[in-house]
């Protein structure tokens, strides 16, 4: 029986930016404002450095580039 990997999902910005954790980020989703790029042992998500409020990763793919609705912040 072969063993089921988890591997980290590909997550890039609407510029194609390459996000990881730690990175900060402008959230076009939910009002969050400027959030911060978190794992824990649900996966990704966003937690809005205003309000605190955390939104997962998945909520936030855009359907038509598959990349995240945010624009990193250098």
């Amino acid at each position: 029986m072969k063993k089921k990997v988890k591997t980290e999902p590909y997550l890039s910005d609407l510029n194609n930016e390459i996000l990881k954790e730690g990175d900060f980020v402008i959230s076009l989703r939910y009002d969050l404002g400027r959030c911060k790029l978190l794992l824990n042992d649900k996966g990704y998500f966003y937690e809005s450095v205003e309000t605190g409020e955390q939104v997962h990763w998945t909520k936030m793919i855009d359907a038509v580039t598959k990349n995240q609705k945010v624009r990193r912040i250098k």
